[in-house]
């Protein structure tokens, strides 16, 4: 799908991945661009320099998407292209706090799920749509420093998979972004991290694969493609692919 003419709607639109997306969608002509984010001010620059709305926006509500849906439809009409993109990392393991695995599950899917029930049933009526769902490399692989968000981004890409299952056949295309390491606030920091392993890409670099994969309707955006190869690898003998996490884990982070 080519995004020119679409009217798109990108959470956690303020800074970072949300923030490019916005950017290099205008710049391919997309029709209008919605951002949400929970960063007002930041997000209302992001929307004037795209000549778009900016709705703030809590993602882990399922009342706030609705209504930042509804705005979206208000400003621009139908939603042709919902990027699911908001989330969040903390450094830890089971000892985590309750309340933020609890969060770390409503951003990173029920966020999600929210927008899917929103648009997804108006995009089948239309025979077209799609929804672009921000995951991680770690949803593939996994994390190995911050637990909650290895679990959560699993559970992302499985949601995303349901999705593609459940709506490719009726017009409504699927695609989750699954980056390694990309130079935003969230990673400011963790340069020399697992993550950065394959190197750490810049968000116009990653942009470029999203409007690629896009084109192509596939459902996996990989920004760095050597994550294709790990996930082989993994599916292949699961127990020494965790030998070599290990591995990562103690050089990185010491035993």
């Amino acid at each position: 799908m080519k995004v020119a003419g679409k009217n798109i709607v990108i959470t956690g639109g303020a800074s970072g991945i949300g923030k490019e997306l916005a950017l290099r969608f205008h710049k391919e002509g997309a029709a209008h661009i919605t951002v949400a984010d929970l960063q007002e001010d930041a997000l209302k620059e992001v929307a004037e320099s795209v000549g778009g709305l900016a709705v703030q926006t809590d993602v882990s509500s399922e009342a706030a998407i609705q209504n930042l849906v509804a705005k979206a439809e208000e400003a621009g009409g139908p939603i042709d292209i919902f990027v699911s993109n908001a989330g969040i990392i903390r450094k830890g393991w089971e000892d985590l706090p309750n309340d933020f695995w609890q969060l770390s599950w409503d951003v990173h899917v029920m966020s999600h799920v929210y927008a899917a029930r929103a648009v997804v049933d108006k995009m089948v009526e239309r025979g077209s749509g799609y929804l672009v769902n921000t995951a991680s490399a770690a949803g593939l692989l996994s994390q190995v420093d911050a637990s909650p968000y290895a679990v959560t981004k699993h559970a992302a890409v499985g949601y995303a998979e349901t999705l593609a299952i459940k709506y490719g056949d009726k017009g409504v295309r699927v695609s989750v972004l699954c980056p390694q390491q990309v130079h935003t606030a969230m990673t400011a920091g963790r340069t020399d991290g697992v993550a950065s392993v394959d190197g750490t890409i810049t968000v116009e670099e990653l942009a470029d694969c999203v409007i690629e994969t896009m084109d192509k309707e596939e459902f996996l955006i990989l920004p760095h493609p050597q994550v294709k190869e790990y996930m082989q690898r993994k599916t292949s003998d699961y127990d020494r692919w965790i030998g070599g996490m290990q591995r990562l884990r103690k050089k990185y982070l010491g035993a």
